[in-house]
């Protein structure tokens, strides 16, 4: 990370552990009051913009939540239903393979 993108995000941190909105302006100040050099405006609308109605405490709280992706099934749970997903899976291959065996019974062979 460039010190132009720790500098916004500390100033976006700043930022939101008073409760203030998160705008390209204020992230702006508060890096000019730290002195901080080249810091070009575009990292504080870049990040203005990504934090625009989100809550940045919230988002820290929940980092390892992992919200996008389905939780592994446990140890009793996989013995008890983790069979399943995998018949179904077995059940759906030989339907694909019902359906290949049927074209050939028609006399649609590939080499016909």
């Amino acid at each position: 990370m460039s010190n132009a993108e720790l500098a916004t995000s500390y100033a976006a941190l700043i930022l939101a552990d008073d409760g203030v909105d998160i705008t390209a302006d204020k992230l702006q100040t508060l890096i000019k009051a730290a002195n901080v050099a080249d810091v070009e405006p575009i990292w504080t609308s870049l990040f203005a913009k990504a934090l625009e109605g989100k809550d940045v405490k919230d988002l820290l709280l929940n980092v390892g939540s992992g919200g996008g992706a389905a939780a592994a099934p446990s140890a009793g749970a996989a013995a008890a239903g983790g069979a399943a997903p995998a018949e179904e899976e077995a059940k759906e291959e030989k339907k694909e393979e019902a359906k290949e065996e049927s074209d050939e019974d028609m006399g649609f062979g590939l080499f016909d």
